[in-house]
């Protein structure tokens, strides 16, 4: 299946019933095949709409009434989306919110990048939040990771954002999907609103002004995500275990860099790769581990360099690290990438 496909799939054998969006390219298959497939469930609403303002802002709704919803759109999209994602942060909505990134920044072109690392991990919007942020690398992490998302967001009641780009979108690979789940069989939300009738009524908001109440919410928000970052981080190792230099990249680059590391180990060079597979929470920890083996660390990304500032952050000055990236929708070769790695590996003497 074509990778925005399997997004949309997953997304529905999930329990997701609720699509708002609008078109941008890469992930235009996305919108058009959630068109076609929930028109033909019972319960299952699209909507196009009139921009990515008022599609984020539906997603508010549909998610405070207890439906399993997502969106998607690329870079200048999810830009747009800002706003409504700081919204549902504030209101401890859960949603699903995939970005396959293309080149940028402004309009860009519709070719593969990952300059979008920085708007997902940061949180992108106003105010103190954060999100779970996945980066699949191949159309089966696709399903999983969407499949996955839907069940982390409401166990945590927070926004998931699946952050793909545009090769990832439009490859077409073998998957194995995963089952579909009968909605009776969802997770029970007593938070939801959905009338109050025969119950006292309740609100849900992010209006809070009072300074010390809007604190205490603050607090609670970051217990939360305390709790997020001690259980669900995720990450691959490739080799790492006698590397003498650790290659660093997520998503498409590291299938790149997989490729490079074959063809280096071929010619006897010891090196490694450890992919993050969430970006956040980041795994920090087993990069720091890491370390006690190597103090040689280089990170490859689709971009000017922006993952390599949490490397540098969980090593603390424990090992040096190099960046090499294209950005702008370049797509680097595993050639290219090994020869650059082998002339840091030959430069650090380290054969």
């Amino acid at each position: 299946m074509r990778g925005n496909h399997v997004v949309a799939e997953a997304a529905v054998r999930a329990g997701c019933r609720y699509y708002f969006g609008y078109p941008i390219t890469p992930q235009n298959e996305i919108p058009e095949y959630m068109s076609e497939r929930l028109a033909a469930i019972e319960g299952g609403v699209f909507i196009q709409a009139e921009s990515e303002i008022a599609s984020i802002h539906m997603v508010i709704g549909a998610s405070m009434a207890g439906g399993r919803v997502m969106t998607s759109s690329s870079g200048p999209g999810v830009s747009l989306k800002q706003e409504g994602i700081s919204f549902l942060c504030a209101l401890e909505l859960p949603a699903v919110v995939v970005n396959m990134t293309r080149g940028g920044p402004g309009l860009g072109n519709i070719a593969p990048a990952q300059s979008d690392y920085f708007q997902a991990t940061r949180g992108g919007g106003h105010g103190d939040y954060r999100t779970i942020v996945f980066a699949p690398s191949s159309c089966q992490e696709l399903a999983n990771l969407t499949y996955e998302g839907f069940d982390l967001a409401d166990k945590y009641r927070i926004t998931v954002v699946i952050l793909g780009d545009g090769m990832l979108g439009q490859m077409m690979e073998p998957v194995e999907l995963p089952p579909e789940i009968p909605l009776k069989k969802l997770p029970h939300k007593d938070w939801t609103l959905t009338g109050a009738k025969g119950r006292p009524s309740r609100f849900i908001r992010s209006l809070i002004l009072d300074p010390l109440q809007e604190e205490e919410h603050n607090w609670k928000l970051m217990r939360k995500y305390e709790r997020v970052s001690k259980e669900e981080v995720k990450w691959e190792s490739y080799f790492t275990e006698d590397a003498k230099m650790i290659v660093v990249a997520f998503g498409i680059a590291a299938r790149i860099a997989k490729g490079a590391i074959k063809r280096l180990r071929d010619e006897g060079l010891k090196v490694g790769l450890i992919r993050p597979i969430s970006l956040w929470p980041f795994p920090s920890g087993a990069i720091r581990e890491l370390a006690k083996k190597t103090k040689y660390f280089f990170v490859f990304e689709m971009n000017m360099g922006q993952m390599v500032e949490d490397v540098r952050i969980a090593l603390e000055g424990a090992a040096e690290v190099h960046f090499y990236g294209r950005p702008g929708g370049v797509i680097p070769i595993p050639l290219e990438i090994a020869r650059v790695i082998s002339s840091q590996y030959y430069q650090k003497r380290l054969k």
